[in-house]
């Protein structure tokens, strides 16, 4: 029998070069909920309803109308008539009028009429009566409907690998089936007379040895994201070799052997790889784990692990594991803890430890940089959108800019998102972000936003309408939105322009003071104002609603669609996908700003090079 000798070894690059060539993508599936947890989401899932979908009691207390309240303090409380009471589960039957309140449970819808509450250790009772002790502004203490997640708003970008406190958030949101990547399948077959299964008698005088390959290589498959298959091991005999892995090959995506790949004149397997397929080569220049083939078997891809267990596992985790962790869309393991430094300021003074949720992101020099990550304990998404925690004893008031402090991850394979956005929220944008790789991007509002970048935190923000000061960034590009009024469908109201709003009896939903939107609807109301030589101020109170913005950018036309409003503060885009009706009232320019310390990194100018190709060289359409 001719004996196949090591001749030209490729090298480690070749090899890796060569795996690359080979197909294992696993395709596309839904899985339920209950089999997401490690999957990779295959497309983006935007929120299809508000977190919470009523507004509610952030505390156990009272529902009332805030402005019974103004000017009531200790000395000179409030005297309110208690009318009913409302718990968790339950629908309001009650609605309020002046002059009366609700008890009402942590977690309760908030009744008609009420628009803030009370907490119960600010208030007394006399009979029937409750003494408040304090005064509210409209929307304290209320956690409004959307004010987790907001429907239509950017729940989880593709290629996020779904985790425990992901499925938390796609349960809050009623999904129950998500597209995700197919795992790729490789099947295992281990070779050699020689092999025992482990629980099979052993005889050792023969030479025979416990098959460590099938197993320890099916670990490392499942833990790169793979689904192992075992086969029956394989003799040394080519006829049953080849049957073995043929039938593997037609039920696999990648095909591992182990064994057989040396040089010896027993070693047929490289011969059934040249028949039944295409060697690409044989031989590396590693060591331990010269002795590997990479081929194609009919359709399959083909990898040939040597046979001795600790070559195998060199081999497999040097060079296949990534593969497959490249077809899964999984992230290399990272450890269970990471050290960084914080990105600002953070006070706590309690005096009790705090688990307190942070995200990670890199900076230009891919040092970790921690952040706070904090919306309350009823949001979910302080937790989808941190990496982990850090604790904080109850002897530190505050966390100092560029201390060091250690994150204990969530999991072991979270890693930094390659570029942490945070501003306005915009459709155009959510586009954009789908091309990146593993992005994350917070929708806080244009100001806020500004904010952080100011203070080093994010590596780009996003702001909406004029920026009224200065700021010490880089404009990677722009485009223009137009904004107006939403309607119903048709237009039923028949509203023409802002005048509407201040001159008719409409009910309106505007947006949050630290939106874009609403800095833009306000001047153009101060305008107004000054054709009709008035106050901008009684124009906006003239307006039914207008102190009482909800936080994303489709929030405002659900409530219109929902019938709880006439008109809504929006975007055209937004009115065209819901059939909608919109009244234009003017464009707005929208910037994405970078952090001038991080235009340097690859995120960020992936992200300009996608601007400029949405938007032009000028990036502004």
């Amino acid at each position: 029998m001719e004996r196949k000798e090591f001749r030209d070894l490729a090298t480690p690059a070749e090899a890796r070069a060569a795996i690359d060539s080979l197909s294992l993508e696993g395709g596309l599936e839904r899985v339920s909920l209950e089999e997401a947890r490690g999957r990779v989401l295959a497309a983006r899932l935007d929120a299809e309803l508000d977190v919470p979908g009523f507004d509610r009691a952030s505390l156990d207390g009272y529902a009332l109308r805030a402005r019974d309240t103004f000017g009531a303090d200790e000395a000179d409380p409030a005297r309110l008539e208690v009318v009913g009471e409302v718990h968790a589960g339950e629908e309001p039957d009650v609605a309020l009028e002046d002059g009366q309140a609700v008890e009402i449970s942590t977690g309760a819808v908030m009744p008609d009429g009420a628009d803030a509450m009370v907490p119960v250790e600010r208030t007394d009772t006399e009979g029937s009566e409750v003494l408040v002790r304090t005064s509210v502004a409209p929307g304290d203490n209320v956690m409004f409907a959307g004010a987790d997640v907001a429907a239509g708003e950017r729940a989880l970008g593709p290629g996020t690998r779904i985790t425990p406190r992901d499925i938390g958030l796609l349960s809050a949101l009623g999904v129950d089936e998500i597209p995700v990547r197919g795992r790729p399948t490789v099947g295992i077959v281990s070779t050699g007379d020689e092999l025992v299964r482990p629980g099979d008698d052993l005889e050792s005088a023969r030479g025979e040895i416990y098959d460590v390959n099938s197993y320890t290589i099916a670990a490392g498959v499942e833990d790169a994201g793979g689904e192992a298959v075992l086969y029956p091991h394989a003799g040394d005999e080519q006829d049953e070799m080849e049957r073995i892995l043929r039938e593997a090959a037609d039920e696999c995506d990648l095909v591992l052997s182990s064994g057989s790949t040396s040089a010896s004149a027993v070693d047929v397997i490289y011969r059934v790889i040249e028949e039944q397929g295409e060697l690409l080569l044989h031989g590396v220049s590693v060591k331990p784990g010269k002795p590997m083939l990479v081929g194609r078997l009919q359709n399959s891809a083909y990898v040939g692990l040597p046979g001795y267990p600790v070559s195998a596992m060199m081999v497999f985790r040097t060079f296949v594991a990534p593969a497959i962790r490249e077809a899964a869309g999984v992230p290399e393991p990272r450890a269970a803890t990471v050290a960084g430094t914080m990105a600002r300021e953070e006070r706590y003074e309690e005096g009790r430890m705090r688990l307190m949720p942070v995200g990670l992101v890199e900076d230009s020099n891919d040092e970790p940089l921690v952040y706070p990550v904090d919306k309350g304990s009823g949001a979910t998404t302080s937790l989808a959108e941190a990496d982990g925690v850090v604790e904080v004893g109850p002897e530190t008031d505050y966390v100092e800019a560029g201390e060091s402090v250690t994150v204990r991850l969530f999991s072991p394979d979270v890693r930094p998102p390659t570029l942490l956005g945070v501003g306005e929220d915009d459709p155009a944008l959510n586009r954009l972000l789908d091309g990146l790789e593993n992005p994350r991007y917070l929708s806080v509002g244009t100001r806020p936003g500004l904010r952080r970048l100011r203070e080093g935190v994010p590596d780009v923000a996003v702001a909406a309408g004029s920026i009224d000061r200065d700021i010490d960034a880089e404009e990677l590009g722009r485009w223009t939105r137009e904004w107006g009024l939403v309607t119903q469908a048709g237009n039923p109201h028949e509203v023409e322009g802002l005048a509407d709003l201040i001159d008719r009896d409409l009910r309106f939903v505007n947006r949050t003071t630290d939106s874009g939107l609403r800095s833009s609807l306000e001047a153009a109301l101060s305008d107004l104002a000054a054709d009709r030589d008035a106050s901008a101020r009684d124009l906006r109170e003239a307006i039914d609603g207008f102190d009482l913005g909800l936080r994303a950018h489709e929030s405002p036309a659900r409530k219109v669609i929902a019938g709880d409003a006439d008109v809504g503060l929006g975007l055209r885009a937004t009115a065209e996908r819901l059939d909608l009706g919109f009244v234009s009232v003017d464009q707005q320019p929208v910037r994405v700003l970078a952090n001038p310390d991080r235009t340097g990194k690859e995120s960020v100018r992936e992200l300009a090079a996608a601007l400029e190709r949405e938007f032009g060289p000028e990036a502004d359409g």
